[in-house]
């Protein structure tokens, strides 16, 4: 049997739920492959399935959704019982995150420009800010991933936690609708939208800025190098302003790092921060 939304392509259903896979025994953790989650420890499974149900604010019709949302590629095997990672419904969250984000803004700030408008959305919908709304709801708990992604410290990366984040979002969206996945988002986005004050451009986007006042050519960005193990990379970052300047900077993802070098750059070529 398929599961799914009337208006998308239907999801195939799974033989092991959340639940399921909370379980004592579940069929690839017999084999030591797949650790289903720190969440059941000292709770039946019913009850962690019922606790992370709460914090999203939806109780699921078809949990195997649920399910593929918080399975990591690193516990599909062949003849597995996980047979899909949560990259699929990640692809769908990034999108009704966007939809209900631009919404909200759209009525929380009724006359700014759409410039401002971008740059809050921009930064409510940045990896980590997802990460931070995953970790609040311990969502890295619930994982199910392979021991050795568990052990290597998956649950607490936020790379995962984001990616996560928005397939959960996903899920609750082909099980409930919009009105499931945009009440989730308005929960835990809401205070973060109110508390921000207005935001300043990122430094990517003042660095090019401060180029193009004086004539100079963009800003030009190389990866330098790319270490750590694939759960926890470091990313090296170059970039250069031809007759001004050049700065490197680290970041767990390589738009990170882009962005502390401009940061850097920029500390460089104007320490009082006018170009904010």
């Amino acid at each position: 049997m398929a599961v799914g939304h009337p208006l998308l392509p239907p999801v195939p259903s799974h033989s092991l739920t959340v639940a399921d896979a909370l379980s004592s025994k579940p069929p690839a953790e017999k084999a030591g492959r797949v650790s289903a989650g720190k969440a059941a420890k000292g709770k039946s499974p019913a009850a962690s399935y019922a606790e992370l149900g709460d914090l999203l604010g939806h109780r699921f019709g078809k949990p195997s959704l649920l399910t593929e949302a918080l399975t990591h590629r690193s516990a599909v095997v062949a003849n597995g019982p996980y047979k899909y990672g949560y990259e699929r419904l990640e692809f769908l969250g990034d999108r009704v995150l966007g939809l209900v984000i631009a919404d909200l803004l759209l009525e929380r700030f009724p006359t700014e420009s759409e410039g401002v408008l971008a740059r809050r959305f921009n930064a409510l919908v940045q990896g980590e800010t997802l990460a931070d709304v995953a970790a609040e709801i311990d969502l890295g708990a619930h994982l199910i991933m392979a021991a050795g992604e568990d052990q290597a410290g998956g649950r607490d990366n936020k790379s995962i936690l984001s990616d996560v984040c928005e397939a959960v979002i996903a899920a609750l969206f082909l099980d409930g609708g919009l009105d499931a996945a945009g009440q989730f988002i308005r929960r835990y986005w809401t205070p973060m939208l109110i508390q921000a004050k207005r935001p300043k451009r990122d430094g990517k986007t003042r660095l090019q800025e401060w180029a193009q006042s004086r004539g100079l050519p963009l800003p030009d960005y190389k990866t330098l190098s790319r270490e750590g193990p694939p759960h926890n990379p470091i990313f090296a970052v170059r970039v250069v302003v031809e007759g001004a300047g050049e700065a490197n900077g680290q970041g767990s993802s390589k738009r990170m790092a882009e962005q502390a070098a401009a940061d850097a750059l920029l500390l460089n070529l104007d320490p009082t921060g006018a170009a904010t």
